[in-house]
């Protein structure tokens, strides 16, 4: 094969597999590997947002090492707080969170839940948004420069953090 689209999900989102496709010659139809290293871990992803300068919920500064330093944060930003999985997706690895009795076991809940889901039970923890709107940009580019935007898309309706409907363009 001269070419290989892996489609969405576990191959997409591997930096691993888009590295294997080019060292055998075979162009990777999605992002490069450098991309998907940076956006595809959440944790990751929220470092290299901020040090881009986009604005990000409050949260920890990465995975949580330390339960104590996790308590900290929730205190300085305010309950409710929710700990997401860093490889997570799908709702998997989410515990909303409202004292810190619950912060305390939504860590562990989380930690354990991604550990058995994604092999990796990196976690951390952000401000809970209650009723956010879940805005979508699909941009697509090539690796001649060329880039352009497909619109917006409201993903808000939603069940357990998983999409239920995609409305375009969003009404919001």
């Amino acid at each position: 094969a001269d070419a290989i689209h892996p489609g969405y999900g576990f191959l997409a989102e591997s930096a691993e597999f888009a590295n294997i496709c080019i060292e055998n010659d075979i162009t990777f139809i999605g992002p490069s590997p450098e991309a998907i290293s940076k956006m595809g871990a959440k944790a990751v992803a929220r470092e290299t947002m901020e040090a881009a300068c986009v604005p990000i919920v409050p949260g920890t500064d990465g995975i949580i090492e330390d339960i104590e330093e996790a308590v900290f944060t929730a205190r300085s930003i305010g309950y409710p707080v929710i700990v997401k999985a860093t490889a997570g997706g799908g709702g998997k690895g989410m515990r909303v969170a409202k004292c810190e009795e619950e912060l305390k076991k939504a860590i562990s809940m989380a930690q354990q839940e991604a550990a058995t889901a994604f092999g990796n039970a990196g976690a951390y923890l952000e401000k809970y948004i209650e009723e956010p709107r879940h805005i979508e940009i699909q941009i697509m580019g090539d690796s001649f420069g060329n880039v352009v935007h497909l619109g917006e898309r409201d993903c808000s309706i939603q069940r357990r953090h998983q999409k239920l409907i995609e409305e375009a363009p969003s009404p919001a």
